[in-house]
């Protein structure tokens, strides 16, 4: 079954406590935390600092995803902050596989994103050692587009390769993801989906989560 790891990134946050607890009794796998510095990408979202008050209050796994210039700076902060699993952009590194093993050696889950024209290519070297790889469906840094079809193109092209090298990562789709784009999402492969606003618009959560993991 797919797994639903809901972002909070429109979510109200002097409701912060009240949406988190919706979202685990509607059947979350994950909450995707997105990390943005103005640079990587134009918005400003939020630190360490958060991130640790939100692991106080829940037991679902963080999924911290960061869209930030320099993340290696970072890693030690958000791992200790309660991280369960980091990602990090393969644009914004210069050795993608140095920066995944600093994860890994903070004792949690390491993954690598691409942005919509980024080659899978370009992450072929380090598919053996991540625990799951990010398709950016839309270009990051902004929630409520529209997603871009032909990204899909490389989830299906990840899946033939996990199955042709017995690789075990996951593969986790990101943007304009809804009821209306799930079926194409998991058509091809995916196997989390990070969706945003089709669900903390809403006010059943699990009623979505459900409808979202094909319940």
């Amino acid at each position: 079954m797919v797994k639903i790891a809901p972002s909070i990134l429109k979510a109200d946050f002097m409701k912060m406590e009240k949406t988190i607890r919706k979202l685990e009794k509607g059947g979350s796998d994950y909450i995707h935390l997105d990390i943005m510095d103005g640079s990587f990408v134009d918005a400003i979202t939020i630190g360490p600092k958060i991130v640790g008050d939100i692991k106080m209050i829940t037991r679902v796994p963080l999924d911290v995803h960061l869209m930030i210039v320099n993340p290696d700076k970072h890693i030690e902060a958000f791992a200790d902050a309660g991280a369960d699993n980091i990602t990090i952009h393969a644009e914004a590194v210069s050795d993608i596989k140095k920066s995944l093993e600093a994860i890994k050696n903070k004792g949690i889950k390491c993954a690598v994103s691409i942005k919509p024209n980024t080659p899978v290519e370009s992450i072929e070297n380090v598919l053996e050692v991540v625990d799951m790889v990010l398709i950016m469906t839309v270009e990051p840094g902004k929630g409520g587009q529209a997603l871009i079809e032909d990204t899909l193109d490389k989830v299906a092209a990840l899946k033939k390769i996990r199955a042709e090298k017995k690789y075990s990562f996951m593969i986790e789709v990101d943007g304009g993801i809804s009821i209306e784009t799930r079926d194409a999402a998991v058509l091809a492969g995916a196997d989390v989906l990070v969706v945003g606003n089709a669900i903390t618009s809403q006010k059943n959560y699990k009623k979505v989560i459900k409808q979202l993991k094909g319940i």
